[in-house]
């Protein structure tokens, strides 16, 4: 079989499982991958071995390897790149929510901003927060804001709302540690600080985009600001109203999301800077350590406990809020895991291969190539992290050797940005934002669907000129 015919059978058992049987991501990435790797003769496994630099004798033991063995080991590498990485991204968002750093963090935006430049403090303060944040739990906690400020300027409420929407769906899928774009980085070999700053810089143009369309969408189509079960406008006031004095400082709430950034960034401009110089080896040794995602994650993590522990009245709930984050991380690391097997037995396939040779004469070609695969997937399936993960085994590739030149960072944020194309009904982002401003169907596709869609769109383009007039290589 060839490796199109692989890829096109394991696309289809994950979006009929997902679409069609409603099993859970982890258990369709999984059967998706023992799929294809049932169709993945020894012969190719052989030529696959043989083009990874083994020898002949190593490529032959690798292609004897049983299909349990394979599936297994896809699936540990995975979990051994990101599986603390997510764990403790789970700690820092949940414990900023419950200590009121992420509220304390919206405030100092907005005080920065001014209430007339409201718009502008929700675009940045929901994408600060979407960076250790999943954009559901963002969405939860700005939408009182928007109502807030909706109940003070009706007319604007949509565009406020569709600015936080802006704001948080973009980091989502461009700036790690969330799992999308830190499983994309992994497997690309791409490096956490420049994956970190490009996805801030094409994020920046992205919302930028967004807001365009949101002052367009806004002044075409009116929406009316209404009551809804989870966010009562009678509450809003008391959600709203509690003192700075209560909350946490901001240079304290913004720790454990600069802090990581910061050590990580900071530990990659040092190598581009200090390079191989003698005098900085102690330096850059100390950087190293310190830069490693997985220990910066952790020391933001500690940080945002105390942060926790400092602001939580009643103490014996802190174990309760740990345990409530650690288990939703763990989900996301088994998706994440499973889906990096299901891209490992893809590779293996050949499909890098022969889509190495379909993009050998038109290197921009594989960029589109990337946004498109992730945009089909994400609108079948509904999952922008799934889509990520499923697109990575198509194109992981591409970034061996002499294959792109460009910096395979433009490869991971095309398909990021990919990610964003035209989420509907089947998208659990899509029945949150519905839901939770009192939104009907129509609404949404029209305040959501597509302010998401012309933002994936921006972010290609800039994606592209970025790899044509700053390579990196």
């Amino acid at each position: 079989m060839s490796p199109v015919l692989i890829l096109l059978l394991g696309l289809a058992v994950v979006l009929f499982c997902i679409v069609v049987l409603k099993l859970h991501a982890f258990i369709s990435l999984t059967l998706a991958a023992i799929a294809v790797g049932a169709v993945t003769t020894p012969e190719i496994l052989f030529d696959y071995a043989v083009s990874q630099g083994m020898t002949d004798e190593q490529a032959t033991t690798y292609s004897n390897q049983l299909l349990s063995q394979r599936v297994v080991t896809a699936f540990g590498n995975t979990c051994a790149k990101v599986g603390i990485l997510i764990a403790m991204a789970s700690i820092i968002g949940a414990s900023l929510l419950k200590s009121g750093g992420a509220e304390r963090i919206v405030r100092g935006a907005l005080q920065l901003f001014g209430k007339k430049n409201a718009p502008a403090a929700f675009l940045s303060g929901s994408f600060i927060l979407a960076i250790p944040v999943f954009f559901d739990t963002v969405f939860y906690l700005m939408i009182p804001l928007v109502k807030s400020f909706g109940i003070r300027n009706p007319k604007k409420f949509s565009l406020y709302l569709m600015c936080v929407i802006a704001g948080g769906v973009m980091a989502h899928s461009l700036v790690p540690p969330t799992p999308g774009p830190l499983f994309v980085a992994q497997e690309l070999g791409v490096d956490l600080g420049i994956m970190m700053i490009m996805g801030i810089v094409i994020g920046t143009i992205t919302i930028l985009a967004g807001y365009a369309y949101a002052l367009y969408a806004s002044k075409r189509w009116s929406l009316p600001l209404r009551d809804t079960a989870e966010a009562p406008l009678d509450e809003l006031e008391a959600t709203t109203t509690k003192s700075n004095s209560e909350l946490p400082s901001l240079l304290f709430s913004l720790t454990p999301i600069l802090l990581p950034v910061i050590l990580i960034a900071g530990n990659t401009i040092l190598k581009a800077t200090i390079g191989t110089s003698s005098s900085g080896t102690g330096v850059l040794k100390i950087a190293s350590i310190l830069g490693d995602s997985n220990l910066a994650l952790t020391f933001s993590a500690m940080i945002s406990l105390y942060l926790l522990y400092r602001y939580t009245v009643d103490k014996s709930d802190l174990q309760k809020y740990v345990q409530a984050a650690l288990s939703s991380a763990g989900v996301i690391i088994l998706i994440t895991a499973s889906g990096g097997a299901l891209g490992a037995l893809l590779q293996q396939s050949g499909i890098g291969n022969a889509v190495k040779e379909m993009a050998a004469n038109y290197q921009l070609a594989v960029l589109p190539l990337a946004f498109i695969a992730t945009a089909v997937v994400r609108t079948a399936q509904g999952s922008a992290t799934v889509a990520m993960i499923t697109a990575i085994g198509i194109l992981g590739g591409l970034a061996s050797g002499d294959a792109l030149d460009f910096h395979p960072v433009y490869l991971a944020l095309a398909i990021g940005c990919g990610s964003k194309l035209f989420p509907w009904m089947n998208d659990s982002g899509f029945w949150i934002v519905t839901k939770m401003a009192g939104m009907t169907e129509k609404e949404s596709i029209r305040f959501f669907s597509f302010l998401l869609s012309i933002m994936g769109i921006a972010g290609l383009l800039a994606v592209m000129i970025f790899a044509r007039i700053l390579p990196l290589v």
